[in-house]
C-alpha cells in the first residue's frame, strides 16, 4: 500500500483532536448534508477513503475496543467513563453519521456521477460503489434502520430510513455493481490517491468478495439459507478473497496519523484507555505471545495485567495495570502510535470468513480447520510473530480445532478472530460478539447504568437526525438488537 499525503483531505483529518464523546462540533449542523461536492476524483476519493478510515479507526474503534472488552476506562482519567457504564449521549454519534454520510458517502457518489460520462474514472467508480457497501454495512449495523435510497439526494433534505433487511439487500446490490465494472487488465485505476490499494484492481476484487462473504454470514441467524446460497454462488464464480489487509496507512506527520492517536493527542495525550481483563486474562493462560504486541508489559511484574471490566472507580491507582500498545495506536506518549494502520478488512478475518463459511458446509471442499490455522497464522505474522505460531497451535486450548459440532467449530473461530481483532478491530469483535455470542467470556462492566444482565446491542442514533430530520423513524435505546442479532 502506496502512502497519499492526506493532508489534502483536512477536513476530515482535522477531526482527530476532537472527543469521541462530543466535546467540540464538526462542522454547521445547518449545511445540508446532501450538497454535493465538485471536487476532482483524484482528491475525493482518498477523501471518501480517509473518512471511513477516520470513523473505523477512532469513534468506532474506541466504543469497539470497549464494548468488545479490549480495553476499559483508567482509573486514573474520566474520557470514556459513560462508554464503560453504557451511558450513552445520542449527540456522541453526531460526527461519525456526519463523516460517513456527508464526507464518504457524498464523496463516492460524485465520483460515481462523474464516471458515466468520463471513462476514465470507472475504476474509481468500482471501488466507490464497493466502498458505499462498506459504510453502508458498518451504518447498519451499528444503527439498525438507515437512510440508503433517498440517501446524499440533493433534492431531499429529509431522507427516510430504510428497513435493516432493505440496506442489506442494498449492501449486496453495491458490491455487486462494483466487481462488474472492475477491470484488472485497464490501465485507467487510481494511483497513489488510492489509499488502500493504490489502484490494484484485482486486490479490490478480492475485497469486494471478502466484504461480501462477511455479509452473507452476518446474516447466518437470520436468513441462512439466503446466505448458504450467497456463499456458494461466490464459490461458483470463482471468489478469490483477501490474504493481507486491507487497510490505511498513516505517518507521523501531523494530520497524517492514525486517527485514534491523534483523538488521544487532542485530550492531551492522556492515557484514558488501558487493558481490560476480559481479554488479557485469557490470553494469558492460553501463553498467547500477541498479548505483548497489543499491551504493554507492567514493569515490576514483566507480564500484561488486566483490570475489571468497569473498576475505574472501584480501584486504586496503585494497583498495577497495563496500557495498549503503539501498535494499536492507542499509547499517548508514544509517537509511534500514529503509525497504526486502520484495518478495513484484515488478512485473518478473510481467513476466519472462510472457516465459518466451510464449517457451515457453504464451501464445498474447503478445509475449515486448515483455513482456522491460517488464520491464526496470519495473526502472528501480521505482528511479526509467524515463528511462534505453531507453538501456539499445538498447545494453546482455545487454539484446538473441535473434532466435531458445528456449535463448538463456530466457538473455535469466532474466539480467535476475537484475540486477532484485539485492539485493532474493535467494532468488528463486538459485531461478530452480537451476532454469535462468542467469546463466552464477556462480563457485564461493573460500571453498568443498565442492570446485571444487560449489555449494549447497538449505538445510538444522532442527536441531529432527533432534531432535523423529519422522518427520524423514532428514538431506539442501547440495548434494542438489530435484525440480525439472535
Amino acid at each position: 500500500m502506496k502512502k497519499f499525503s492526506i493532508k489534502i483531505v483536512a477536513l476530515v483529518l482535522a477531526l482527530g483532536a476532537v472527543s469521541v464523546t462530543g466535546c467540540k462540533k464538526f462542522l454547521d449542523i445547518n449545511d445540508n448534508p446532501n450538497a454535493p461536492s465538485d471536487a476532482s476524483v483524484a482528491l475525493l476519493l482518498p477523501s471518501a477513503q480517509a473518512a471511513i478510515g477516520h470513523v473505523v479507526g477512532n469513534q468506532f474503534q474506541v466504543y469497539g475496543g470497549i464494548w468488545s472488552q479490549y480495553w476499559t476506562q483508567s482509573p486514573s482519567a474520566s474520557q470514556y467513563k459513560t462508554i464503560d457504564q453504557y451511558s450513552i449521549n445520542a449527540s456522541s454519534f453526531d460526527r461519525p453519521w456526519r463523516i460517513l454520510y456527508t464526507n464518504a458517502l457524498q464523496d463516492l457518489q460524485v465520483i460515481i456521477n462523474k464516471a458515466k460520462t468520463a471513462p476514465q474514472y470507472q475504476q474509481s467508480a468500482a471501488i466507490s460503489y464497493i466502498l458505499k457497501g462498506y459504510t453502508f454495512q458498518l451504518l447498519t449495523d451499528a444503527f439498525g434502520d438507515v437512510p440508503v435510497k433517498e440517501a446524499n439526494n440533493v433534492d431531499i433534505t429529509n431522507p427516510h430510513y430504510d428497513p435493516q433487511q432493505v440496506v442489506y439487500d442494498s449492501v449486496f446490490y453495491f458490491i455487486n455493481t462494483g466487481l462488474a465494472m472492475i477491470d484488472v487488465n485497464t490501465a485507467a485505476v487510481p494511483g497513489s490517491e488510492d489509499l488502500i490499494f493504490a489502484g490494484d484492481m484485482a486486490k479490490w476484487k478480492q475485497f469486494a468478495y471478502t466484504l461480501k462473504l462477511r455479509a452473507a454470514l452476518r446474516l447466518s441467524q437470520v436468513l441462512p439459507a439466503a446466505a448458504a446460497d450467497t456463499v456458494r454462488a461466490l464459490q461458483a464464480a470463482g471468489a478469490t478473497f483477501l490474504t493481507a489487509d486491507a487497510a490505511i496507512q498513516y505517518s507521523t506527520t501531523g494530520g497524517n496519523q492514525n486517527p485514534l492517536f491523534a483523538e488521544i493527542l487532542g485530550l492531551g495525550r492522556t492515557q484514558n484507555l488501558v487493558a481490560s481483563s476480559s481479554a488479557v486474562d485469557p490470553m494469558n493462560a492460553n501463553q498467547d505471545p500477541r498479548v505483548d504486541v497489543f499491551y504493554e508489559k507492567v514493569e515490576d511484574l514483566d507480564k500484561v495485567v488486566g483490570i475489571t471490566q468497569g473498576a475505574f472507580d472501584t480501584i486504586v491507582e496503585t494497583i498495577p495495570f497495563s496500557i495498549p500498545t503503539a501498535a494499536v495506536g492507542a499509547k499517548g506518549l508514544d509517537d509511534q502510535s500514529a503509525l497504526a494502520p486502520v484495518k478495513l478488512i484484515s488478512g485473518e478475518e478473510s481467513y476466519f470468513l472462510q472457516s465459518e463459511a466451510a464449517a457451515r458446509g457453504w464451501l464445498a471442499g474447503a478445509n475449515a480447520q486448515q483455513l482456522f490455522v491460517s488464520g491464526i497464522n496470519a495473526s502472528f505474522a501480521a505482528y511479526n510473530l509467524g515463528p511462534e505460531a505453531a507453538a501456539y497451535i499445538a498447545n494453546a486450548p482455545a487454539a484446538k480445532w473441535p473434532a466435531a459440532g458445528l456449535d463448538a467449530q463456530i466457538k473455535a473461530i469466532i474466539t480467535q478472530k476475537y484475540f486477532a481483532m484485539c485492539g485493532n478491530q474493535g467494532f468488528e469483535a463486538w459485531t461478530e460478539w452480537r451476532r454469535t455470542g462468542y467469546p463466552t467470556f464477556l462480563v457485564v462492566s461493573l460500571a453498568t447504568a443498565l442492570g446485571p444482565d444487560q449489555m449494549p446491542a447497538r449505538l445510538l442514533y444522532p442527536n441531529t437526525e432527533v432534531t432535523q430530520n423529519a422522518n427520524f423513524p423514532g428514538l431506539k435505546v442501547v440495548t434494542e438488537k438489530v435484525w440480525w442479532d439472535k
